[in-house]
């Protein structure tokens, strides 16, 4: 890795501000002045230091957003605010991305991280990593409902959804219902529901797996993941030593 790019990621500053910081003979690796933007790094194994402190390397960010329900899913966007665009500016130099999405009205739990493997793995349909909403449904959801989901419903363009676990939390004109599914077909939760002739009024995703979202986390606000919260993920998507 060339070394602005190392120190910009780092926090450092801009490429512009990085250079200068070359320039004026702060940066050593291995204890040797570097000037050169250019000169390549393996943070890893080499040992940098910014005026006197080491750079403390970290490749990849885990972050637990809870989404508001008026941002997009998405990176980047020329009309609407993204996920990205909440994220404090150290954050944002990491190059973070969702993992799977959310509608722009849905709120709740989503991931965010450079890492791709994991990325990749829990968003896989072969992974069977459960994600867990919280509905508001304008209509009686019924234990009939429930067996429907169990065995799968046909969505509007005949795809037969995998079974899905359906949970009434209360029964009435306007229902409250849990429901996990482990694939993430476009606008599924609403698509299931409208198979069997209701209609979600409010979605809120509360788990993946059994990584909870957590309460203290305002609508908007984010922190990273825990050690501990890592560590299960890794292992429920084969990646753990």
């Amino acid at each position: 890795m060339r070394i602005d790019k190392l120190l910009a990621n780092m926090g450092y500053g801009t490429r512009k501000e990085v250079k200068s910081l070359l320039k004026g003979g702060g940066v050593r690796v291995n204890n040797e002045p570097v000037k050169s933007p250019k000169t390549h790094v393996d943070p890893e194994k080499e040992h940098v230091t910014v005026m006197g402190k080491t750079v403390e390397y970290r490749k990849y960010i885990y972050l637990m957003l809870n989404k508001p329900g008026d941002v997009l899913s998405a990176t980047e966007d020329p009309h609407d605010l993204t996920v990205i665009d909440i994220l404090q500016p150290e954050d944002q130099i990491f190059e973070p991305f969702p993992v799977g999405r959310l509608d722009k009205d849905t709120e709740g739990l989503l991931l965010l991280t450079n890492d791709g493997q994991l990325a990749h793995r829990l968003t896989s349909p072969k992974k069977d990593v459960g994600k867990t909403y919280f509905a508001v449904i304008d209509g009686e959801v019924t234990e009939e409902d429930v067996r429907s989901f169990s065995k799968g419903v046909e969505l509007d363009d005949g795809y037969v959804t995998k079974p899905a676990e359906l949970t009434i939390l209360k029964s009435s004109n306007e229902s409250e219902i849990e429901l996990t599914i482990t694939e993430g077909k476009f606008h599924q939760v609403k698509r299931m529901f409208e198979a069997v002739g209701k209609h979600v009024t409010y979605l809120k995703r509360v788990k993946m797996g059994d990584l909870p979202l957590d309460e203290e986390l305002d609508l908007g606000e984010y922190r990273e993941l825990s050690d501990k919260e890592l560590e299960y993920l890794l292992t429920i998507t084969n990646l753990q030593d």
